[in-house]
């Protein structure tokens, strides 16, 4: 076993972020999430990074929903999956 801290990829770090904004209401359901190219800017990230992050925030989390052409919008927090306990 290696004594090396295990490093933590960019897309979940940014992923871990956006969740905990959801999650404490920054970003209101029904109200369009933040695009693509808006949060590479922010982040400093790649597009395809992004993508990867969201996708962690739709598809593991069940945080937002994404229609192509139309972006991403935050899940009501009814509607979300119960929060894993780690």
């Amino acid at each position: 076993m290696s004594d090396r801290p295990k490093r933590i990829p960019p897309y979940r770090l940014a992923a871990a972020e956006l969740a905990a904004e959801i999650r404490s209401g920054i970003y209101d359901q029904g109200e369009p999430f933040p695009s693509e190219s808006a949060l590479c800017a922010r982040f400093g990230m790649a597009t395809m990074t992004i993508r990867r992050a969201l996708e962690v925030l739709r598809e593991e989390q069940g945080l937002i929903t994404t229609r192509w052409g139309k972006g991403s919008a935050v899940v009501p927090p009814a509607e979300r999956p119960a929060p894993e306990i780690e």
